[in-house]
């Protein structure tokens, strides 16, 4: 089958390289993709927002599967005006989207369903912000409602910070995805994040990863879209992804289904790992940036079959998930300012990175003039390994690493430094 990719990030560069290795696959395009992605199959100069001229070229081409890899595109519905046409997509309807697409909304379902997630409140202006900020202790966790590019989380560690974000959400700091703010308790635990595929009725696990959000080492400074990450997570051991499941996945897909918006695609959890057991803390509506990455650097199989068997139904009738034992990890290079204003136009030489065996995922790159390739983006490359375990990996992506010039390009050295240390302990 042909099957169009929308996106163009690293992301859609790891499923991209995925699905053109996949039998099932006759031809990859993408739109509007990028240097990584051009190299397994045709560039298409689309405006994905134009959903007309999309339908178009899918007829033209005889698409049978669209696969959707940013947020933005589902928010925006066009999953629904392909399937309307008769197109088979991966991802889901507008209606679900709100799942990512308003923080708000997400939060209401997790009440109505009984899903463990943190106490919270929604505001819609400034004076009831400070308002609703007497009802909880330091560290106050501020999310900007909307769409904000992963970057609309405030952790303020007095009421005076907070009070001094909540001016700047209003103000305008995230756009209009700030119009309407959520303030949670604080939770307390391990982060990590679990994958599940869903065509509305059967829902099948799709592994597990760990992230690091914040851009300095040792996980401080200001969030980031992530730096980097790894796969499996052992701290989401069989128990917890069962409870996940059961209490917190399986409840989410009912809910969606019976309040008339049933939800097919990828449902990434971000979940905390507190003392009474796994809490969301936020939902995704498509494969994570840089996890997806690592999960494809681990999946073993047909990768369009199944997207398309998510897309049409018939994901009970699909092949089992497989992936390898070994650990996949990614190292996000990013380039200087980021995750400010990134310089962009650096020259990118990638040497003898994929040489032994690691992949570098093209994430925010071009070519200039000269056909070099530089960066054009805030995270611009990924660099990914495997290994028996994260420190193996952790080595081979490190080492992939040193063998890329990027003189403006920098990236953390300590990707996976938790379970390096308990791996280190257990030895």
């Amino acid at each position: 089958m042909n099957i169009l990719l929308v996106g163009s990030g690293g992301r859609e560069h790891a499923l991209a390289w995925k699905l053109a290795a996949a039998p099932s696959c006759s031809r990859l395009y993408a739109s509007p993709g990028n240097p990584g992605i051009a190299e397994h199959g045709p560039i298409v100069a689309l405006d994905v927002a134009d959903h007309k001229a999309v339908i178009g070229f899918c007829h033209e081409k005889d698409i049978a599967l669209v696969v959707i890899g940013p947020e933005v595109p589902l928010v925006a519905g066009l999953a629904d005006d392909l399937r309307g046409e008769g197109i088979a997509v991966f991802g889901p309807s507008k209606a679900a989207a709100q799942l990512e697409g308003s923080k708000g909304f997400t939060k209401d379902l997790c009440a109505r369903a009984k899903i463990p997630t943190a106490r919270y409140e929604r505001v819609t202006s400034l004076e009831a912000a400070w308002g609703a900020l007497k009802h909880f202790d330091a560290p106050f966790v501020l999310k900007a409602d909307g769409l904000a590019a992963g970057k609309g989380v405030v952790i303020a560690q007095t009421r005076e910070e907070a009070q001094e974000a909540l001016s700047e959400m209003f103000d305008g700091k995230f756009g209009s995805a700030g119009s309407e703010v959520v303030i949670e308790e604080f939770m307390t635990g391990e982060e990590a994040s679990f994958f599940a595929l869903t065509d509305g009725d059967t829902i099948l696990p799709f592994g597990t990863a760990q992230d690091h959000k914040r851009v300095g080492e040792g996980d401080t400074g200001p969030n980031t879209g992530g730096m980097g990450a790894y796969s499996p997570a052992p701290v989401l051991t069989d128990a917890l992804v069962d409870r996940a499941m059961r209490e917190i996945v399986e409840p989410t897909v009912r809910a969606l289904s019976d309040e008339g918006m049933p939800y097919s695609g990828v449902l990434y959890a971000g979940l905390m790992l507190t003392d009474e057991g796994p809490k969301l803390v936020e939902y995704n509506i498509r494969f994570g940036d840089p996890e997806c990455q690592v999960l494809m650097m681990r999946f073993e199989g047909d990768l369009a079959a199944l997207l398309m068997a998510c897309s049409t139904g018939k994901l009970a009738s699909a092949d089992p998930v497989r992936f390898s034992d070994d650990t996949a990890l990614t190292v996000v290079m990013a380039a200087e300012g980021y995750p400010g204003t990134p310089k962009k136009g650096g020259t990118i030489d990638l040497g003898s990175a994929e040489a032994e065996g690691a992949k570098v995922f093209h994430a925010g790159t071009a070519r200039g003039g000269d056909g070099a390739l530089v960066s054009s983006g805030g995270r611009v490359l990924n660099v990914t390994a495997r290994g028996s375990n994260v420190t193996q990996a952790q080595a081979g992506a490190y080492k992939a690493v040193d063998a890329i010039t990027f003189e403006q390009g920098f990236c953390r050295r300590d990707i996976g430094w938790r379970e390096v240390e308990r791996e280190k302990n257990e030895a």
